[in-house]
């Protein structure tokens, strides 16, 4: 179904033929303005594709999101904040300003930002030709296969680079650049220059949704707080001038290239990426656009898309067993964050329950993240202040390693029949097999 979808998108596209290839740098110039591909890469790793989706091409300014995920995780976010911010620029990607007072690039996507980012990709303090191989090989982990640069296209950029260098010489001035602006500006272009197919920049953009992780080597490439510090400012900043009608209309945390590559990155969903090689006046891919702006339509996923709160996260609410085998179940349903956390701290608070004990059932949790699992835990702590004997049901570890705090103590079992037929205080007393105590 999804690879029909895609061939039908690409189909109704495929006659635009508005845009200009990126003249200014001849190696683009020359390329084949029909080619057209888009690829839909899942977060578990499952790929879907229609047109030339393994056609090679420069990764350009799609690069500048991951070289910030690289310059955040070996600089840290204080070095990188120092020296660029994060704020929505106004103006194209490549217009020489500077943030007033500091001397920072506004953002981290315009070629000012990205200059300074690559000279910040460093473990320790790397030379030139180490920098470089350190941004492709941070590249090649997100693609999650080797990349290589594109020779012909770098000197081809860097014989015609004559504004990036005078934004970094201007950076330079600023002390925002420390070295020499011209090795730093020959890096970048080199970054610039990594060869990419479609289904490459999907996979990275899936990457990203993934927490970092990439799908296919299941490599955690950067962390989590990186990651989302990145599709913060793609949201805000990825599409240059062009960013708040980007945000309405298709609302996917994006970035563009003037090869004619595209990437969004849907948190916890989908990486996707197309290419078309004629632009817009934004050196945004004109059909690229359209094909994005069909897919938010079509297939719900702008990020502003919410869908209607869970109302069923509490799928019951039971009494099993008897006499000293009663026990209140709870079956928890669905993906829990913080509203089905606290409908489920409302639960417990407005039934009271009076058995001696209460499982917490997750067999139907499909997943929970960081908030919701210590508000269930602290719901289970203060059941077990109380005097309850508390359990979870967690045969798929929802909740890993659980630890309830000061006070609390609860078990762990496989499924409900456990919990239901053990005696009361068994487990409290002396343990069994199959069961994980916690009782820190």
């Amino acid at each position: 179904m999804i690879p029909d979808y895609l061939e039908e998108v690409l189909g109704n596209v495929a006659s635009d033929a508005t845009g200009e290839l990126a003249g200014y740098i001849p190696e683009l110039a020359a390329v084949d303005p029909e080619r057209l591909g888009a690829v839909f890469a899942t977060v578990d790793g499952h790929v879907y594709s229609a047109g030339d989706v393994d056609a090679e091409f420069t990764i350009q300014s799609i690069s500048k999101p991951f070289v910030y995920a690289l310059a955040l995780a070996d600089s840290g976010f204080d070095a990188v904040l120092g020296k660029v911010g994060v704020e929505p620029s106004g103006e194209a990607f490549n217009q020489i300003s500077l943030e007033e007072g500091t001397g920072r690039p506004f953002n981290p996507m315009i070629n000012a930002g990205a200059i300074t980012v690559h000279s910040l990709v460093r473990s320790e303090q790397l030379a030139p030709d180490e920098r470089v191989a350190r941004v492709v090989r941070g590249l090649s982990a997100f693609a999650g296969r080797p990349l290589g640069v594109d020779e012909a296209v770098c000197a081809s950029e860097m014989e015609n680079a004559h504004r990036n260098l005078a934004i970094a010489h201007m950076l330079r001035s600023h002390d925002i650049l420390t070295e020499d602006p011209r090795i730093v500006v020959d890096g970048y272009i080199r970054q610039c220059s990594v060869l990419v197919t479609t289904r490459d920049l999907a996979m990275m953009a899936a990457t990203l949704a993934n927490r970092g992780v990439n799908p296919l080597t299941g490599e955690q490439v950067v962390a989590e707080r990186v990651v989302r510090q990145v599709l913060s400012v793609l949201s805000t900043c990825g599409m240059y001038d062009a960013a708040g009608d980007w945000a309405t209309q298709v609302g996917i945390p994006a970035k563009s290239g003037v090869s004619g590559g595209l990437i969004g990155a849907l948190p916890g969903q989908i990486g996707v990426a197309t290419f078309s090689p004629r632009l817009d006046s934004h050196g945004n891919s004109v059909r690229g656009v359209s094909l994005f702006e069909r897919f938010s339509t079509d297939m719900g996923l702008h990020v502003m898309e919410v869908p209607a709160a869970a109302r069923a996260i509490v799928r019951s609410n039971h009494v099993a067993g008897s006499g000293l085998r009663e026990v209140r179940v709870l079956q928890l349903h669905g993906g829990i964050r913080f509203a089905g956390a606290e409908r489920i701290d409302r639960e417990v608070v407005d039934t009271a329950p009076s058995e001696p004990r209460v499982v917490f059932d997750l067999t139907m949790v499909s997943s929970i993240d960081d908030v919701a699992r210590r508000m269930l835990l602290e719901v289970a702590r203060r059941l077990r202040v109380e005097g309850r004997e508390v359990y979870l049901v967690d045969p798929e570890a929802m909740i890993p390693d659980p630890d309830p705090g000061d006070g609390g103590r609860f078990e762990v079992v496989d499924d409900l029949d456990q919990a239901v037929s053990l005696p009361h205080e068994v487990v409290a007393r002396n343990g069994r097999p199959g069961a994980r105590e916690w009782n820190p």
